[in-house]
């Protein structure tokens, strides 16, 4: 257990580096980042794929907030799970390991934006926090089914044991 540990506390640490390196970057690094991955998708989608320059860029600006708004989402909730999966290696009651992991996300993701209000065209905004607290939780409640389908199965192979 205590490898594993280990391993989730690591995870947890790089998932935070992670978050701080995207929150580090420049306005308009970080908006060239996920202009790229929008226009890859729209290039390769076939139902944008033969729009005009003009249409894929007014198609780009669009879709920018969302994808944004996804990636803050999509990062937090793996930091959820991680988060989660560390606290869940401890003997601890249910509701405690539940506040102590949205506790630390959420700690973390006021921090992030904190931290981005000192970046160069960036800024801090509470709704980003509830995004990123939400994908805490989801990670969290990801989790929580996976460890009760493992209970319910390792529960039914030792039913099927007793009654051979």
């Amino acid at each position: 257990m205590t490898i594993f540990r280990i391993i989730l506390l690591v995870l947890m640490i790089g998932i935070f580096g992670l978050i701080f390196y995207f929150s580090h970057q420049p306005a308009t690094q970080s908006k060239g980042t996920s202009g790229k991955v929008i226009r890859g998708l729209i290039d390769h989608f076939p139902y944008t794929k033969d729009l005009t320059e003009n249409q894929k860029d007014r198609l780009e600006e669009r879709l920018q907030p969302i994808v944004r708004k996804l990636a803050h989402l999509s990062i937090y909730t793996l930091a959820g799970i991680i988060i989660m999966s560390f606290i869940s290696t401890y003997q601890i009651i249910l509701l405690k390991k539940l506040l102590i992991s949205i506790l630390i996300g959420a700690t973390y993701a006021v921090s992030d934006e904190i931290h981005q209000y000192f970046i160069p065209g960036r800024s801090a905004e509470f709704r980003d926090v509830l995004i990123d607290t939400g994908g805490i939780i989801i990670g969290i409640i990801i989790v929580l089914i996976i460890i009760s389908v493992y209970k319910a199965l390792a529960e039914g192979i030792k039913k099927k044991k007793q009654t051979e």
